[in-house]
């Protein structure tokens, strides 16, 4: 028998063998694809969720501006924002911010004793004039060095009435109406009680810049003011 094959058998096995290869590399290989882990970042200035921020350099920043409150004073007033912030779930850290800016870091008339306003809440700029001993309703002070009754709402004390009041303001923007934990319902519910909100406000506020012509009028920086300071106060401490 002959072994050898013959030139036609090897060009026919050829042929085969790069057919073979040739199906082999048309084949789509095995890969596997990582898709990126996607998280959802909180939008700058999100009111509802942790502190950004810490006591320290808060009381750092606000310390040595303040002319109407001593060290001691801010820290209380900051501690009372920290603890019951935590409590609310709410960026306590941005709300002090918002007094800072509201208040030009406790300096203003309106944060000092006996009036501890932490925001301009109800401050409409409106002026009556008078006398000490008739106030022209429940939410006037009177300004003694002007001789005339301003709008606007004062509270007894920072922890008890001031920052409760301005949180809870905070968190009826925020959270629509019927939500919200126990706790946050009520600091709503003692905030509105002081001075309402309109109900088409509520929960219209995720981030602070969403306040902007809300809490302030006509206010279109508003927000973008208060993320700034906050950055500021933020690297004080």
């Amino acid at each position: 028998m002959n072994t050898r094959l013959s030139r036609r058998s090897l060009l026919a096995l050829g042929i085969a063998a790069l057919s073979s290869s040739v199906i082999r590399a048309q084949e789509p290989a095995e890969t596997t694809i990582y898709l990126p882990f996607i998280t959802r970042v909180p939008l700058p200035g999100t009111l509802l969720g942790p502190s950004t921020g810490t006591a320290a350099a808060a009381i750092a920043w606000l310390a040595p501006r303040s002319t109407a409150y001593t060290p001691y004073d801010v820290s209380v007033i900051v501690n009372g924002y920290a603890e019951i912030g935590a409590a609310a779930e709410l960026d306590w850290f941005l709300a002090i911010a918002q007094c800072a800016h509201e208040t030009g870091n406790l300096t203003s008339w309106w944060c000092q004793r006996p009036r501890r306003n932490p925001a301009g809440i109800g401050v409409t700029g409106e002026t009556r004039p008078g006398t000490p001993d008739q106030p022209p309703g429940p939410d006037w002070a009177w300004d003694e060095a002007n001789q005339v009754w301003r709008a606007g709402l004062s509270f007894a004390s920072w922890v008890g009435e001031s920052i409760p009041a301005h949180l809870g303001r905070l968190l009826a923007y925020a959270l629509p109406v019927g939500a919200g934990t126990p706790y946050q319902q009520q600091l709503i519910d003692y905030a509105l009680m002081r001075r309402p909100l309109p109900s088409s406000l509520r929960g219209v506020a995720v981030t602070i810049t969403d306040l902007n012509g809300r809490w302030a009028y006509p206010g279109t920086e508003y927000g973008q003011r208060i993320l700034d300071l906050a950055e500021r106060m933020r690297n004080a401490g």
